[in-house]
């Protein structure tokens, strides 16, 4: 039996939609986790009837459903591949369209600011010594600059805590190789960073979904699943989460802060968002502070390509340890994106930076609201990304609306590239921040709800 097919095996057994919706949410899901890739040959009915256990008609039928969304290829005589993705939207440097990754804007009048700071930030610097191998977790000058950085968001941590890393997503491998052991689970959010569900799946990992209510992560029923099996760890997004943009109330942190300590389960905050918030929420590491690994960093709240990101572990201890996980994984952070983080810290500029992009996500932030006023949507003015429903009455599905809008060069993310239980809302996430101005998203926007208005494009022709 094929990677493949058994996992599909068990996500049918857990999931509680018909299997014929199911077959092609979890192609879906594997196109995106990259265990299933762009013209793969899928199973044949027969085969994959007999080896999934179910009716022949019902597996055809999901294969229907499958290409309806646009994802599958089938030929007579050679069976059924997986669909190659519409053309790619370039990233920032190639358009003015690119809405799917995670970007904070670019105010222009920072412009010059940034490019003369660098200039002088790395001019001054002893080029030889960025060159070399740093100490691991970042020099003492840029951790103790990291601290004083976080005091605003964790107030009481010890900077011997602290580490310097190559951006959050490195971390949060380094952490789940030293925080989760064989046979237990990651216990997450049924709506969660994409980025964690293909490092659980490349590690081995597994998953267990909470379900969520109009707050967010479900914290009774974390303490039910504590009950039942200890997981490994929790991974949480308490702040402007991604997709959903929703923030835990101080009530609901306490709450899973309590469940946590009383059941021993280490947590990994990830705030990657949270830097943008001129009111700070309480970080569940001031409220489990013996529990929790504290994670942020550059590349969500002022630009992709500043990779780096900065850990606050329970204890320098803790920290001492996962230093060996990172080392292992990453070697170093790049020492030049390190250096320049830590002045631009220490010189205002990062604070600078910060004013700016709040002050830029507003206006897109209202500009969207008024573009989608008559629709169902989430959001928040600190943040520079929204959480749209497609109605169901519209005929679409997320990943159909999704596909068709790359036809038209404008990128979004369907809600099953978020789902880890299998059960995606019918919602596409939207960045605010790709576009190089605001004019430009809105054009974009328009284009959006244009395309939800009129369905009559479902079945027309994706070249």
């Amino acid at each position: 039996m094929s990677n493949v097919t058994a996992h599909w095996l068990k996500r049918l057994a857990e999931s509680e939609k018909p299997v014929y919706q199911t077959i092609p949410d979890l192609i879906e899901e594997d196109v995106a986790s990259g265990r299933l890739r762009p013209r793969d040959r899928l199973p044949a009915l027969r085969d994959l009837s007999d080896a999934l256990k179910i009716n022949y008609t019902t597996l055809a039928r999901g294969y229907a459903e499958a290409r309806k969304r646009g994802l599958i290829d089938s030929r007579a005589g050679s069976g059924s591949y997986v669909r190659g993705r519409p053309p790619a939207v370039p990233l920032r440097a190639g358009t003015a369209l690119e809405m799917t990754m995670n970007m904070p804007p670019e105010p222009p009048e920072m412009t010059a600011l940034l490019a003369e700071s660098s200039a002088q930030i790395i001019g001054a610097a002893d080029a030889w010594s960025l060159l070399r191998y740093q100490d691991f977790g970042g020099t003492q000058f840029e951790r103790s600059v990291a601290s004083q950085w976080l005091r605003h968001t964790v107030p009481d941590h010890r900077a011997d805590a602290v580490l310097v890393c190559p951006g959050i997503h490195n971390a949060l491998v380094a952490l789940l190789l030293r925080l989760v052991k064989p046979g237990e689970t990651i216990c997450v959010d049924c709506l969660a960073y994409p980025g964690l569900k293909v490092i659980a799946n490349q590690l081995g990992m597994t998953l267990a979904p909470l379900p969520r209510d109009d707050e967010g992560l479900d914290a009774t029923a974390f303490e039910a699943l504590c009950k039942t099996r200890k997981p490994g760890v929790l991974y949480c997004n308490p702040t402007l989460q991604n997709p959903t943009t929703r923030t835990l109330s101080q009530n609901r942190r306490e709450h899973i802060a309590d469940i946590a300590l009383r059941y021993d389960v280490p947590i990994i905050e990830d705030d990657a968002y949270g830097m943008l918030c001129e009111k700070t929420p309480v970080a569940l590491a001031t409220l489990a502070p013996e529990l929790t690994y504290y994670v942020t960093g550059m590349s969500k709240c002022f630009g992709a390509g500043l990779r780096v990101a900065y850990v606050v572990a329970p204890s320098a201890r803790h920290a001492q340890r996962l230093s060996g996980a990172l080392r292992a994984t990453t070697v170093m952070a790049s020492p030049y994106m390190s250096h320049l983080a830590a002045r631009w810290i220490e010189n205002g500029i990062a604070q600078q930076m910060l004013a700016a992009i709040r002050s830029e996500c507003a206006v897109r932030q209202h500009i969207a609201a008024q573009v989608f006023a008559s629709r169902a949507f989430e959001t928040s003015k600190d943040c520079f990304h929204l959480w749209l429903t497609v109605p169901a009455a519209t005929g679409w599905s997320a990943s159909e609306l999704a596909s068709h809008l790359r036809t038209k060069q404008i990128g979004v993310v369907s809600g099953a590239a978020f789902s880890t239980d299998g059960n995606p809302p019918n919602a596409v996430r939207i960045c605010l921040g790709g576009p190089g101005d605001a004019l430009a998203m809105e054009e974009s926007l328009h284009l959006v709800a244009d395309m939800i208005d009129h369905p009559d494009h479902l079945h027309s022709p994706m070249l």
